[in-house]
Protein backbone atom coordinates (compact mmCIF):
# COMPACT_ATOMS: atom_id res chain seq x y z
CA UNK A 1 0.00 0.00 0.00
CA UNK A 2 1.29 3.70 -1.17
CA UNK A 3 2.29 5.93 2.60
CA UNK A 4 2.76 9.40 2.69
CA UNK A 5 6.09 10.50 3.68
CA UNK A 6 9.83 9.61 2.93
CA UNK A 7 10.97 6.09 1.54
CA UNK A 8 13.81 3.97 2.02
CA UNK A 9 16.38 4.92 -0.59
CA UNK A 10 19.54 2.47 -1.62
CA UNK A 11 22.60 3.72 -4.41
CA UNK A 12 24.48 0.60 -5.57
CA UNK A 13 27.80 1.62 -6.97
CA UNK A 14 29.51 -0.85 -9.54
CA UNK A 15 32.89 -0.81 -10.08
CA UNK A 16 35.30 -1.94 -12.80
CA UNK A 17 36.63 -5.74 -12.02
CA UNK A 18 40.82 -4.75 -11.99
CA UNK A 19 42.84 -5.35 -8.78
CA UNK A 20 42.12 -7.76 -5.68
CA UNK A 21 38.79 -9.34 -4.58
CA UNK A 22 40.01 -9.56 -1.21
CA UNK A 23 41.95 -5.98 -1.26
CA UNK A 24 38.41 -4.39 -2.81
CA UNK A 25 36.40 -6.28 -0.05
CA UNK A 26 38.81 -4.24 1.95
CA UNK A 27 38.40 -1.01 0.73
CA UNK A 28 34.22 -1.11 0.15
CA UNK A 29 34.21 -1.73 3.86
CA UNK A 30 35.52 1.62 4.13
CA UNK A 31 33.14 3.35 2.14
CA UNK A 32 30.53 1.19 4.04
CA UNK A 33 31.56 2.88 7.65
CA UNK A 34 31.63 6.53 5.56
CA UNK A 35 27.98 5.44 4.74
CA UNK A 36 27.83 4.15 8.20
CA UNK A 37 28.65 7.91 9.79
CA UNK A 38 25.90 9.64 7.60
CA UNK A 39 22.72 10.69 9.09
CA UNK A 40 20.16 8.28 7.86
CA UNK A 41 21.85 4.98 7.75
CA UNK A 42 19.60 2.31 7.07
CA UNK A 43 22.21 -0.40 5.82
CA UNK A 44 25.30 -1.65 3.56
CA UNK A 45 26.88 -4.55 1.89
CA UNK A 46 29.44 -5.37 -0.64
CA UNK A 47 28.03 -7.44 -3.67
CA UNK A 48 29.09 -10.99 -4.12
CA UNK A 49 32.15 -11.52 -6.01
CA UNK A 50 32.43 -15.29 -5.51
CA UNK A 51 31.81 -15.49 -9.05
CA UNK A 52 33.23 -14.02 -12.37
CA UNK A 53 30.08 -13.28 -13.77
CA UNK A 54 28.57 -10.77 -11.05
CA UNK A 55 30.47 -7.25 -10.97
CA UNK A 56 32.03 -5.60 -7.87
CA UNK A 57 29.50 -3.28 -6.10
CA UNK A 58 28.34 -1.26 -3.13
CA UNK A 59 24.93 -1.20 -1.87
CA UNK A 60 23.84 1.88 0.62
CA UNK A 61 20.16 1.78 2.04
CA UNK A 62 19.12 5.39 3.85
CA UNK A 63 15.88 6.45 5.33
CA UNK A 64 15.18 8.58 2.41
CA UNK A 65 16.43 10.09 -0.89
CA UNK A 66 17.28 12.94 0.66
CA UNK A 67 19.86 11.49 3.48
CA UNK A 68 21.02 9.05 0.49
CA UNK A 69 22.04 12.29 -1.61
CA UNK A 70 23.60 14.16 1.19
CA UNK A 71 25.80 10.80 1.25
CA UNK A 72 26.64 10.32 -2.25
CA UNK A 73 27.62 14.30 -2.20
CA UNK A 74 29.47 14.59 1.09
CA UNK A 75 33.62 15.01 1.05
CA UNK A 76 33.83 12.38 2.79
CA UNK A 77 32.56 10.01 0.24
CA UNK A 78 34.15 11.34 -2.10
CA UNK A 79 37.61 10.95 0.12
CA UNK A 80 37.43 7.11 0.00
CA UNK A 81 36.03 6.87 -3.95
CA UNK A 82 39.40 9.14 -4.45
CA UNK A 83 41.32 7.11 -2.35
CA UNK A 84 39.90 3.82 -4.10
CA UNK A 85 40.64 4.75 -7.40
CA UNK A 86 44.29 5.56 -6.23
CA UNK A 87 44.04 1.34 -5.71
CA UNK A 88 42.68 0.66 -9.40
CA UNK A 89 38.97 0.64 -8.26
CA UNK A 90 37.35 3.03 -10.43
CA UNK A 91 33.75 3.69 -10.54
CA UNK A 92 32.18 1.39 -13.70
CA UNK A 93 28.53 3.39 -14.04
CA UNK A 94 26.87 6.14 -12.20
CA UNK A 95 24.95 5.89 -8.98
CA UNK A 96 21.88 3.62 -9.19
CA UNK A 97 19.25 4.95 -7.55
CA UNK A 98 16.33 2.58 -6.38
CA UNK A 99 13.63 3.37 -3.82
CA UNK A 100 10.06 2.28 -4.34
CA UNK A 101 9.06 5.75 -6.14
CA UNK A 102 11.76 5.31 -8.27
CA UNK A 103 14.19 3.62 -10.70
CA UNK A 104 16.43 5.97 -12.29
CA UNK A 105 17.09 4.13 -15.79
CA UNK A 106 14.66 1.82 -17.75
CA UNK A 107 17.37 -0.82 -18.61
CA UNK A 108 17.89 -2.17 -14.98
CA UNK A 109 15.92 -4.75 -13.67
CA UNK A 110 15.92 -5.42 -9.81
CA UNK A 111 14.71 -8.55 -8.18
CA UNK A 112 13.93 -9.57 -4.60
CA UNK A 113 14.62 -13.82 -4.12
CA UNK A 114 14.56 -15.79 -0.57
CA UNK A 115 16.51 -18.44 -0.66
CA UNK A 116 15.98 -21.97 1.79
CA UNK A 117 18.11 -22.81 4.19
CA UNK A 118 21.35 -24.55 2.48
CA UNK A 119 20.58 -23.79 -0.78
CA UNK A 120 22.77 -20.68 -1.33
CA UNK A 121 25.45 -22.80 -3.41
CA UNK A 122 23.18 -23.82 -5.77
CA UNK A 123 21.47 -20.19 -5.81
CA UNK A 124 24.66 -18.19 -6.49
CA UNK A 125 25.73 -21.12 -9.45
CA UNK A 126 22.19 -20.25 -11.07
CA UNK A 127 22.67 -16.77 -10.56
CA UNK A 128 26.11 -17.34 -12.59
CA UNK A 129 24.22 -19.33 -15.57
CA UNK A 130 21.42 -16.12 -15.90
CA UNK A 131 24.62 -13.61 -15.89
CA UNK A 132 26.14 -15.76 -18.40
CA UNK A 133 22.73 -15.98 -20.57
CA UNK A 134 22.24 -12.35 -20.19
CA UNK A 135 26.21 -11.62 -21.50
CA UNK A 136 25.15 -13.09 -24.80
CA UNK A 137 21.96 -10.95 -25.09
CA UNK A 138 22.97 -6.93 -26.97
CA UNK A 139 23.24 -4.14 -24.64
CA UNK A 140 23.80 -6.31 -21.54
CA UNK A 141 25.97 -4.31 -19.42
CA UNK A 142 26.59 -6.32 -15.87
CA UNK A 143 24.94 -7.84 -12.66
CA UNK A 144 25.22 -7.15 -9.42
CA UNK A 145 24.42 -9.90 -6.65
CA UNK A 146 23.79 -8.08 -2.80
CA UNK A 147 22.56 -10.38 0.02
CA UNK A 148 20.21 -8.63 2.41
CA UNK A 149 20.04 -8.23 6.22
CA UNK A 150 17.81 -10.85 6.82
CA UNK A 151 19.33 -14.64 6.48
CA UNK A 152 18.39 -15.84 3.04
CA UNK A 153 17.67 -12.88 1.21
CA UNK A 154 19.43 -12.08 -1.98
CA UNK A 155 18.66 -8.68 -4.31
CA UNK A 156 19.83 -9.00 -8.49
CA UNK A 157 20.37 -6.34 -10.34
CA UNK A 158 20.47 -6.70 -13.83
CA UNK A 159 21.88 -3.89 -16.25
CA UNK A 160 21.04 -3.48 -20.19
CA UNK A 161 21.90 -0.62 -22.18
CA UNK A 162 17.97 0.41 -22.71
CA UNK A 163 14.63 -1.13 -21.21
CA UNK A 164 13.38 -2.90 -24.41
CA UNK A 165 16.82 -4.39 -24.24
CA UNK A 166 15.89 -5.80 -20.46
CA UNK A 167 12.03 -6.41 -21.78
CA UNK A 168 13.58 -8.98 -24.07
CA UNK A 169 15.93 -10.43 -21.77
CA UNK A 170 12.96 -11.08 -19.54
CA UNK A 171 10.59 -13.00 -22.21
CA UNK A 172 13.98 -15.06 -23.54
CA UNK A 173 13.80 -18.87 -23.14
CA UNK A 174 17.08 -18.67 -21.86
CA UNK A 175 16.04 -16.79 -18.54
CA UNK A 176 12.90 -18.90 -18.40
CA UNK A 177 15.26 -22.23 -18.76
CA UNK A 178 17.40 -20.48 -15.84
CA UNK A 179 15.01 -19.52 -13.61
CA UNK A 180 13.19 -23.26 -13.79
CA UNK A 181 16.37 -24.07 -11.99
CA UNK A 182 16.49 -21.50 -9.96
CA UNK A 183 12.88 -22.17 -8.61
CA UNK A 184 14.31 -25.16 -6.21
CA UNK A 185 16.34 -22.99 -4.45
CA UNK A 186 14.07 -20.79 -3.08
CA UNK A 187 11.99 -20.71 0.14
CA UNK A 188 9.52 -18.40 -2.67
CA UNK A 189 9.44 -17.48 -5.91
CA UNK A 190 7.68 -14.06 -6.10
CA UNK A 191 6.74 -10.78 -4.23
CA UNK A 192 3.72 -9.04 -4.09
CA UNK A 193 2.93 -5.18 -3.46
CA UNK A 194 -0.86 -3.58 -3.05
CA UNK A 195 -1.78 -0.04 -4.69
CA UNK A 196 -3.84 2.36 -2.45
CA UNK A 197 -6.68 1.72 -4.54
CA UNK A 198 -7.15 -2.27 -3.90
CA UNK A 199 -4.74 -3.88 -6.58
CA UNK A 200 -2.76 -6.14 -5.94
CA UNK A 201 0.59 -6.67 -8.18
CA UNK A 202 2.23 -9.12 -7.85
CA UNK A 203 5.42 -10.31 -9.88
CA UNK A 204 6.48 -14.37 -10.58
CA UNK A 205 9.24 -15.29 -12.54
CA UNK A 206 9.74 -12.29 -14.13
CA UNK A 207 5.64 -11.32 -15.38
CA UNK A 208 3.92 -8.64 -13.30
CA UNK A 209 -0.05 -10.39 -12.46
CA UNK A 210 -2.88 -7.70 -11.66
CA UNK A 211 -5.71 -7.87 -9.65
CA UNK A 212 -8.69 -8.46 -12.39
CA UNK A 213 -10.09 -4.81 -13.19
CA UNK A 214 -13.16 -5.91 -11.76
CA UNK A 215 -12.69 -7.59 -8.54
CA UNK A 216 -11.01 -3.52 -7.83
CA UNK A 217 -14.13 -2.06 -9.03
CA UNK A 218 -16.18 -4.08 -6.85
CA UNK A 219 -14.16 -3.06 -3.79
CA UNK A 220 -13.80 0.38 -4.73
CA UNK A 221 -17.89 0.63 -5.03
CA UNK A 222 -18.11 -0.93 -1.40
CA UNK A 223 -15.89 1.49 0.41
CA UNK A 224 -16.70 4.81 -2.12
CA UNK A 225 -20.57 4.54 -1.37
CA UNK A 226 -20.55 5.00 2.18
CA UNK A 227 -17.72 7.26 1.96
CA UNK A 228 -19.69 9.58 0.29
CA UNK A 229 -22.85 9.07 1.79
CA UNK A 230 -21.63 10.07 4.91
CA UNK A 231 -19.08 12.85 3.90
CA UNK A 232 -22.47 14.26 2.24
CA UNK A 233 -23.99 13.75 5.49
CA UNK A 234 -21.85 15.27 8.25
CA UNK A 235 -19.33 17.41 6.71
CA UNK A 236 -21.62 18.55 3.70
CA UNK A 237 -23.58 21.12 6.09
CA UNK A 238 -20.45 21.96 8.14
CA UNK A 239 -18.86 23.47 4.53
CA UNK A 240 -22.63 24.71 3.61
CA UNK A 241 -22.78 26.71 6.74
CA UNK A 242 -19.60 27.99 6.54
CA UNK A 243 -20.45 29.24 3.30
CA UNK A 244 -18.59 27.84 0.72
CA UNK A 245 -20.75 27.31 -3.21
CA UNK A 246 -21.81 24.36 -4.21
CA UNK A 247 -19.04 23.78 -6.86
CA UNK A 248 -16.64 24.31 -3.76
CA UNK A 249 -18.11 22.57 -1.42
CA UNK A 250 -18.64 19.19 -3.60
CA UNK A 251 -14.31 19.68 -4.23
CA UNK A 252 -14.07 19.69 -0.72
CA UNK A 253 -15.85 16.46 -0.07
CA UNK A 254 -13.86 14.98 -3.30
CA UNK A 255 -10.52 15.93 -1.39
CA UNK A 256 -11.42 14.77 1.81
CA UNK A 257 -12.57 11.39 0.63
CA UNK A 258 -9.79 10.75 -2.02
CA UNK A 259 -7.31 11.45 1.12
CA UNK A 260 -9.33 8.90 3.20
CA UNK A 261 -9.50 6.57 0.93
CA UNK A 262 -5.88 6.52 -0.73
CA UNK A 263 -4.58 5.82 2.95
CA UNK A 264 -6.78 4.23 5.47
CA UNK A 265 -10.02 3.23 4.10
CA UNK A 266 -9.08 1.00 0.95
CA UNK A 267 -5.93 -0.10 2.97
CA UNK A 268 -8.07 -1.05 5.61
CA UNK A 269 -10.37 -2.92 3.35
CA UNK A 270 -8.32 -4.30 0.98
CA UNK A 271 -6.85 -6.49 4.01
CA UNK A 272 -9.32 -9.00 4.97
CA UNK A 273 -9.73 -9.52 1.05
CA UNK A 274 -5.94 -9.81 0.45
CA UNK A 275 -6.10 -13.87 -0.17
CA UNK A 276 -9.24 -12.49 -3.39
CA UNK A 277 -7.46 -9.82 -4.33
CA UNK A 278 -4.22 -12.16 -5.50
CA UNK A 279 -3.87 -12.63 -9.07
CA UNK A 280 -2.64 -15.94 -8.43
CA UNK A 281 -4.08 -17.09 -5.07
CA UNK A 282 -7.76 -15.34 -5.75
CA UNK A 283 -7.68 -16.73 -9.12
CA UNK A 284 -9.87 -19.96 -8.63
CA UNK A 285 -13.93 -20.20 -8.94
CA UNK A 286 -14.35 -20.94 -5.60
CA UNK A 287 -12.14 -18.12 -3.90
CA UNK A 288 -13.36 -15.30 -6.30
CA UNK A 289 -17.17 -16.40 -6.03
CA UNK A 290 -16.47 -16.42 -1.98
CA UNK A 291 -15.28 -12.86 -2.29
CA UNK A 292 -17.96 -11.87 -4.50
CA UNK A 293 -20.40 -12.63 -2.08
CA UNK A 294 -18.65 -11.13 0.67
CA UNK A 295 -18.96 -7.81 -1.27
CA UNK A 296 -23.05 -8.58 -2.16
CA UNK A 297 -23.54 -8.88 1.74
CA UNK A 298 -21.79 -5.74 2.18
CA UNK A 299 -23.49 -3.50 -0.77
CA UNK A 300 -26.90 -5.23 1.03
CA UNK A 301 -26.16 -3.80 4.46
CA UNK A 302 -24.61 -0.70 4.00
CA UNK A 303 -27.87 0.16 1.32
CA UNK A 304 -30.20 -1.18 4.12
CA UNK A 305 -28.30 1.05 6.93
CA UNK A 306 -28.85 4.04 4.63
CA UNK A 307 -32.25 3.69 3.75
CA UNK A 308 -33.40 2.82 7.42
CA UNK A 309 -31.61 4.86 9.63
CA UNK A 310 -32.79 8.87 9.46
CA UNK A 311 -29.72 9.96 11.10
CA UNK A 312 -27.61 8.94 8.25
CA UNK A 313 -29.89 10.22 5.68
CA UNK A 314 -27.93 13.24 3.95
CA UNK A 315 -31.28 14.45 1.79
CA UNK A 316 -33.35 15.38 4.91
CA UNK A 317 -30.56 17.41 6.70
CA UNK A 318 -29.44 19.66 3.41
CA UNK A 319 -29.53 23.22 4.58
Amino acid sequence: MTQPGPRPATAVTVFHADGDDAEFTRWAGELLASARDARGHLSGRVSDVSDVTSDRAVAVAFSDDAALHRWLDSPHRADVLRDGRSRGFWTATADLIISADNLDASGIGVFGHVVAAGRHDEFRATQARLSRAAAALPGYLGTVLVAGEQDGEWTSIVRFRTGTQLAQWLASAERGAALERMRGTLSRDFSTGTTPFGTTVRVQDGRTLMTPNWKSAMLVLAVLYPTVMLLSRFLGPVVDHAGAPPWLGLWISQIVSIVAMQWWLMPAASRPLRRWLDPVDGAGTHVSAAGVAVLLAVYAVTLTVFATVHELQFWDYAT
